[in-house]
């Protein structure tokens, strides 16, 4: 995976880069560090994540203390003293877990998701497998975004009855003049189906793109008409396209429909990934061996 699809900490490191090893020769993260990666600004919010997470990794067949442990760390305060605050090691399966069980409204959540579900399933699938994976976190990611736009929308003055108008407009931007029903009959989907179900991953990405800038220029301009709000969200399409443009792209209308979402999801669930883990895995911070009171 390219480094720009791995979720980023406030330091500038990626999460790889954040990567500590233990006295065990195993792998491990800071939780504190973790923190603030996955979009979480109040320690509290963010044990409160750690506690579902525990409580996944149990009911997945898995010892909790393998892959949870209680750690302190010094921080320096302003006077320039020192003091010890709570902390966690983490095993990779912890972090999975966590970016699993968190809000995959924050995008720092929905990008770690991503992550971390692809980097599992690759080291059980084929290549077009783990395709079909990100495909389907993207489109849950898009689901969401929708309905957070259509959250923004609401606040800025558009009306229920004009929700269809106002998501077309982003449409007509971004497919240079074509609505929803006319993109379905460009691609030759039938109009029953949810375009965005049959959208590839490079489309879906755009279609992100586009719905994430608008929702933030709603709120950055304080639009506060309909009106306003259907011109911006079809001007946010324009410069999307325009990008796409200057960069050579393939321009959306052009790219063929993909196989329906739920068809892929049946394929993907037909292959479960191994949540119950053995080996050097299972023991997770004890390394290759076993774990003990000293990672408590």
């Amino acid at each position: 995976m390219a480094t720009e699809d791995l979720p980023v900490h406030e330091s500038g490191k990626t999460f790889e880069e954040l990567k500590q090893i233990n006295e065990h020769g195993a792998e491990y993260w800071s939780a504190r560090d973790l923190q603030p990666l996955l979009g979480y600004s109040q320690w509290r919010r963010f044990e409160d994540a750690l506690g579902r997470a525990m409580t996944s990794c149990e009911r997945s067949g898995n010892q909790c203390d393998h892959h949870f442990a209680g750690a302190g760390k010094m921080v320096t305060l302003g006077s320039g003293s020192t003091r010890s605050i709570a902390d966690f090691h983490l095993s990779r399966f912890a972090c999975y877990l966590i970016a699993q069980n968190g809000d995959p409204r924050k995008p720092e959540i929905a990008l770690a998701q991503k992550y971390f579900a692809i980097q599992t399933r690759r080291q059980e699938i084929s290549d077009a497998q783990a395709r079909d994976v990100e495909r389907i976190e993207l489109r849950k990611q898009t689901s969401e975004e929708f309905k957070a736009l259509s959250g923004a929308a609401r606040e800025a003055g558009v009306q229920s009855v004009m929700f269809g108008v106002f998501h077309d407009a982003g449409y007509k931007g971004l497919y240079n003049g074509l609505g929803n029903e006319s993109i379905k009959a460009r691609k030759g989907i039938p109009k029953s189906e949810n375009l965005m179900d049959r959208m590839d991953t490079t489309e879906l990405a755009a279609n992100q793109f586009r719905m994430t800038q608008a929702r933030e220029k709603l709120a950055r301009e304080r639009i506060k008409t309909q009106q306003g709000a259907i011109r911006a969200h079809e001007q946010v399409g324009k410069e999307v396209r325009a990008a796409i443009q200057r960069i050579g792209g393939t321009m959306p209308e052009n790219i063929k429909p993909a196989e329906h979402i739920k068809h892929v999801e049946k394929r993907v669930k037909d292959t479960p990934p191994k949540l119950e883990l053995d080996g050097k895995d299972a023991l997770g911070l004890g390394g290759t061996k076993p774990a003990d009171d000293k990672l408590l």
